[in-house]
């Protein structure tokens, strides 16, 4: 019997230490649980080199790891990785994450920097329920993004460069540089000459100073002439233009008043005065008529027939 009794001592002296242990498993998890804080991230590039559990680092220092990674059923092109890291660290508005290499072993790590004191923390939920840190592509990533861009152009210009120096063209581009020598020779040679032009431009452009000084004052003077000559004289003119035109208008409104008698003049008096004119004509030719015959016969032939001749008897 008492070693029955032993026996159900330990056994729940047992089990007691077991649940104590499980409880305290639990209450570590908890612990640790509400210690931390998770985000998500989501990256377009490629997240090669990054594992569950790689370390998380902000400014340099760990600060956590990563728990989980993901590829979007919708996206495709986007990784979800989600980090946990200590609520100690200060995430907040302006922090960017970054992949970054660990020396050449190829492992990656996420990198976490740009906080910004005194900016609100990042609380806001993302669509996986947890807060979002917004990336930014780190120099190894930039450089896998562009390297088939990059490859191209250094293709490109490979070929460009092939181009460039076959065998025609380095002909020209010796015969250029054999050119340019030979100029360069004749400038030097003519380098006496050179200094002798230099010379006498310096001295021209010093004359040219002169002429325009000289010019300066020619302007200034007749400057003062135009103000105490040629301005009153400018105005007397605008004053007798002025003048004359109010004289003209005057004139134009007097032939237009006069317009209607000069209208009826043409019509009614022109003709009277042609037909005073032509009876005039007549009375002349009438006059001449008479003229002639009193110089040919006297008032007899005016005033009654011809004369008879003497009569002679036989």
């Amino acid at each position: 019997m008492e070693t029955r009794s032993n026996h159900v001592l330990v056994g729940g002296v047992v089990l007691a230490l077991i649940v104590a242990l499980l409880a305290f498993i639990v209450w570590l998890a908890g612990f640790n649980t509400a210690s931390e804080q998770r985000y998500d991230i989501f990256f377009k590039t490629s997240v090669d080199g990054l594992a569950k559990g790689s370390p998380v680092q902000f400014a340099g220092v760990p600060v956590g790891k990563i728990e989980e990674i993901k590829l979007l059923p919708d996206s495709p092109e986007f990784v979800r990785v989600r980090i946990a890291i200590d609520n100690e660290t200060p995430i907040l508005q302006g922090t960017t994450a970054t992949i970054a290499g660990v020396g050449f072993t190829g492992v990656s790590q996420i990198n976490l920097d740009g906080a910004v004191k005194g900016a609100p923390p990042i609380t806001e939920a993302g669509p996986y329920g947890e807060p979002v840190i917004p990336t930014k592509p780190g120099a190894l990533g930039e450089l896998l993004n562009s390297a088939p861009e990059l490859l191209n152009r250094i293709s490109a210009l490979t070929e460009r460069l092939t181009l460039l120096l076959d065998d025609k063209n380095q002909k020209s581009i010796s015969g250029i540089l054999a050119h340019v020598d030979r100029l360069s020779g004749d400038l030097a040679d003519r380098g006496p000459e050179i200094a002798a032009a230099i010379v006498q431009l310096k001295a021209t452009m010093e004359q040219a100073g002169n002429a325009a000084q000289r010019v300066g004052d020619l302007a200034e003077t007749t400057n003062g002439v135009m103000a105490s000559e040629v301005r009153p004289a400018m105005a007397n003119l605008n004053k007798a233009t002025t003048a004359a035109q109010h004289t003209m208008e005057s004139l134009d409104a007097a032939i237009t008043d006069a317009r209607p008698g000069i209208k009826a003049f043409s019509t009614q008096t022109v003709p009277q005065i042609n037909q005073l004119a032509r009876n005039l004509a007549e009375m002349s030719e009438s006059l001449n008529a008479i003229s002639s015959k009193l110089d040919r016969g006297g008032a007899g032939a005016v005033l009654g027939g011809s004369k008879l001749p003497d009569y002679k008897g036989q």
